[in-house]
């Protein structure tokens, strides 16, 4: 039995985006500061720090969803853990296969969103682990329970006042509806 790390390497770095983490820095950081940011606190704190990522694979059939064999994902700003607890606890549940190292490094659905992990969560970077899991191709409708709309739930317009739509949910927030 080996000591050794499983690592899974940025195979896309320098074809999908910049191999150079000083390049790739400056690029993330650049976008950012484009962003707009909110100067209100967090609402809320998860923790532990988790971040899951689903990926669509685009290279091999898929039976089940699957789990890397990797502990390590690379990216060029610096590596990420993969959250082992999670990872056995899915395994538990035989609802999971395992891809082959070769198969992870060529799919690129889940490598796209690292980089962007690892800049967004650069203050943490000790603190929080990735659950990277390779999906099925199939189309994922995900309900946050942000909003209700409708006569039922007492929000029946779109506030065009406010802007765009994220305003208006913004204005939501802000009256602790949405939370």
């Amino acid at each position: 039995m080996s000591n050794r790390v499983v690592c899974r390497e940025a195979s896309h770095a320098g074809s999908w985006y910049s191999a150079s983490g000083s390049q790739l820095n400056a690029q993330l950081e650049g976008w950012l500061s484009k962003a707009e940011s909110s100067t209100r606190p967090a609402r809320a704190i998860i923790a532990p720090r988790r971040v899951f990522i689903l990926g669509p694979s685009h290279h091999v059939p898929l039976s089940r969803c699957a789990l890397s064999p990797a502990e390590i994902y690379r990216t060029p700003l610096y590596d990420l853990r993969i959250d082992q607890k999670v990872y056995a606890d899915l395994w538990k549940t035989g609802l999971f296969e395992r891809m082959s190292l070769q198969t992870d490094e060529d799919e690129h659905s889940i490598e796209m969103h690292l980089p962007y992990t690892a800049k967004a969560m650069e203050s943490h970077k000790d603190e929080f682990s990735i659950v990277p899991v390779l999906t099925l191709p199939t189309f994922f409708i995900i309900s946050s329970d942000f909003c209700h709309w409708g006569q039922r739930f007492r929000y029946t317009y779109y506030d065009e006042s406010q802007g765009e739509i994220h305003r208006s949910l913004s204005i939501l927030i802000e009256w602790g509806w949405a939370l």
